[in-house]
């Protein structure tokens, strides 16, 4: 199979569609809706010209092209990374086994299901993202934000390309409401909590790409584990693609704290907000709102649905192939600390099999924890003594042991009086929110960036920061 990818095709791709005419005219029949879906939901700021770089081939190196494209003239296609030879199963038990090309009917469901709810994420951060293109801080963000936007499209077309090739009428069903269902809708919301809050505001779209596309990056690792090879190669490719995103989010809040820094050491107080800067602490609590959403997104402590997946070889763990154990988990054991009515804490142990949301987590977490480091370097260097925190993984949880509990962000067990008394210390309030509101106008002049944020180091591909990313006529 070829590396590269073919664009003579209607629908682009690297999987030789030409020759299965029935799959070919089926997606054919759904690209028309996912043009209207686009042309509703996507971006609500008009442009002629986004300088974007679309996918040539799939190989370790040169993948990418850039330049101007209009964005509805955007090629979406299917792209698979390529076979490995003679792959097997990972881990499970069918571990030893060569991988399937097809789907086994005992798993189906089980497949069809995981197929569906990552599915379901991609489209929803693009309506979540719709208006921030409005109030866009330079030239380079508002770039960065159509190639998210264009790129989480693509791996909706991923998803979809397994439920039409996989999955007979049921999968092309599922295709179908996956275009049917929208962020935030009351009547038919998007399938997980955090992909149907607001993203208002630029400061928020930072906090998203940081914490939830990196709860994205850890899903799709487990997911590549996948014994359905098809999953496995379309889930690789998607992870080269959602680096950016997550670079986008992680140089986005390096640029909005050391922007606040700056304003701190220029006059000399932490209240920046008349100088139209972010204060830390809203960045602070910002930073607990999204963490915290995001760590609901791996589900309940103990699973017997991710135990069950795992065994059956649907979906690893992060990096299995590098873990120094038996790969089938039947006799390991893990720690968890659980919170108790009485406000204290007990430490049980959990059978591994039943607690890989939480070693996935954890996984997460420490990456979440290199963030941190990188901000506190900056408040660190501009000699000021405010330090950023994860709080504690219990705090404002809505999925999993902690529900139902109040926890502060240093792990105190609190009744509901004292939680809410300190709630809007740790969470950000209505003022706060339209706060960041107010400072979110437009800068669409080459070169000039808003008052709140700092010019990145570098610009894209190369380019420097005040090159003409979009074009507007």
């Amino acid at each position: 199979m070829s590396t590269s990818i073919n664009y003579e095709d209607k629908i682009p791709n690297n999987v030789d569609l030409s020759s299965d005419r029935r799959l070919q005219r089926a997606l054919e029949g759904w690209q028309p809706k996912f043009m209207n879906w686009w042309g509703e939901m996507g971006p609500a700021l008009e442009t002629h010209g986004v300088y974007l770089r679309t996918a040539v081939s799939v190989g370790r190196d040169g993948w990418a092209h850039f330049d101007h494209v209009n964005v509805p003239d955007y090629r979406w296609g299917i792209f698979l990374a390529e076979p490995k030879a003679d792959r097997r199963i990972a881990f499970g038990e069918h571990k030893g086994q060569p991988v399937w090309q097809q789907v086994p009917g005992e798993y189906r469901a089980d497949l069809q299901r995981l197929i569906v709810i990552q599915g379901d994420t991609e489209p929803a951060s693009v309506e979540q993202q719709k208006l921030l293109g409005l109030t866009a801080p330079s030239l380079y963000d508002l770039r960065n934000l159509f190639q998210v936007n264009v790129e989480e499209g693509r791996h909706l077309w991923a998803m979809v390309y397994l439920l039409h090739a996989y999955f007979g009428r049921e999968g092309r069903e599922e295709a179908e409401a996956l275009l049917v269902r929208n962020s935030g809708s009351p009547d038919s919301p998007r399938i997980l909590g955090a992909f149907n809050e607001e993203t208002a505001d630029w400061l928020a779209f930072y906090m998203f790409t940081y914490f939830t596309d990196r709860d994205g990056k850890y899903q799709l690792g487990t997911l590549k584990e996948s014994a359905f090879d098809p999953l496995s190669r379309t889930c690789e490719f998607m992870l080269k693609e959602e680096a950016h995103h997550m670079f986008v989010g992680t140089t986005g809040v390096d640029r909005v704290v050391t922007r606040s820094a700056q304003l701190i050491r220029e006059h000399d107080t932490l209240d920046i907000g008349k100088h139209g800067g972010i204060p830390l602490d809203i960045i602070q609590k910002y930073i607990n709102f999204h963490y915290t959403v995001s760590l609901d997104l791996f589900g309940s402590e103990t699973s017997t649905n991710a135990a069950n997946y795992f065994t059956a070889g649907l979906k690893g763990r992060w990096m299995e192939e590098r873990r120094k154990d038996d790969h089938q988990l039947t006799e390991h054991g893990i720690q968890l600390d659980r919170p108790n009515a009485d406000g204290t804490w007990t430490n049980d142990e959990l059978s591994a099999l039943l607690a890989l949301n939480l070693d996935l987590r954890g996984e997460y977490i420490s990456d979440c924890q290199s963030g941190i480091k990188r901000w506190n370097k900056i408040m660190a260097d501009a000699e000021l003594d405010f330090r950023f925190a994860l709080p504690h993984v219990g705090f404002n949880r809505h999925v999993g042991m902690h529900a139902g509990f109040h926890i502060t962000p240093d792990g105190s067990i609190v009744d509901e009086a004292t939680w809410q008394k300190g709630r809007k210390k740790w969470l950000p309030t209505s003022e706060d929110l339209a706060f960041v509101r107010s400072l979110m106008h437009p800068v669409y002049e080459r070169g000039k960036i808003a008052s709140w944020v700092a010019p990145p180091t570098n610009g894209i591909n190369n380019k420097p920061f005040d090159y003409e990313y979009v074009y507007f006529h």
